[in-house]
């Protein structure tokens, strides 16, 4: 299990193809899924308030956030339908 953070605009610190995965922690939340759409990424993050959020990812960059899902299947769901 690793531990990233972030300054809100990319991964900070990470090796070359280095990314997160399930479990690790981003910015003090637990990675709970990964989902790959061509280049970009999603990771579903669980906040400290229960609810899920998600980074959307290119790389190392943060390209799109959103937060505040009931579920984890309400965020992947919003991901799936290109909401985010």
């Amino acid at each position: 299990m690793k531990d990233y953070s972030s300054d809100g605009k990319k991964i900070l610190h990470v090796e070359y193809d280095d990314t997160p995965n399930i479990s690790d922690t981003v910015d003090g939340m637990r990675v709970l899924s990964k989902d790959v759409k061509g280049d970009e990424y999603a990771l579903f993050l669980l906040e400290p308030n229960g609810r899920i959020c998600c980074y959307v990812l290119d790389e190392i960059y943060i390209i799109g956030r959103t937060d505040g899902f009931e579920s984890l299947n309400e965020a992947i769901g919003a991901w799936v339908n290109e909401e985010i």
